[in-house]
């Protein structure tokens, strides 16, 4: 048994949220990606939680936020490394249940929790506290509502 058989054993869905500051980003999320749904499958975890960004969220019109006239540029290269990730997860073929929950704006850094939030769409004028946004992973992982998509939340 390797270390990631004996790390997920009675784990019914982990919550991904990991960066490596020293990798290229493209490299690492895709990597990190396939890393996940080869190693869930084989460890008998049906179930992946994955923490996104508001930038790759869609718009009403189907365009990833980051791509509307007027979003900032700044780390274009990080956001686009993270949507790859998504298209890996997203062109998969296995029976891993995945979904992917970002803010739908911002953090509210300040905010203190409430209990509540809401799923929504990009909402770049909403934030939502650090304690609720965990709430919703939990959430998702103990009763999943949203499949193989990626949704947006918001302090509610």
């Amino acid at each position: 048994m390797g270390c990631t058989d004996l790390c997920l054993i009675g784990v019914t869905g982990p919550i991904m949220a990991a960066y490596d500051s020293g990798a290229q980003p493209g490299d690492f999320f895709t990597a990190a990606a396939h890393a996940l749904l080869d190693g869930l499958a084989r460890a008998g975890v049906g179930r992946l939680v994955a923490v996104g960004l508001a930038a790759t969220l869609e718009t009403d019109d189907g365009m990833p936020l980051m791509d509307t006239p007027g979003f900032p540029q700044e780390y274009r290269p990080f956001r686009l490394a993270h949507a790859a990730g998504t298209s890996v997860l997203r062109a998969s073929v296995t029976a891993l249940d995945w979904l992917i929950v970002s803010p739908a704006g911002d953090f509210d850094n300040a905010g203190a929790r409430s209990g509540r939030y809401s799923v929504t769409g990009v909402n770049m004028a909403s934030c939502i506290s650090h304690s609720d946004f965990a709430l919703a992973l939990l959430d998702e992982i103990d009763a999943p509502r949203h499949h193989h998509t990626h949704i947006g939340v918001e302090g509610a």
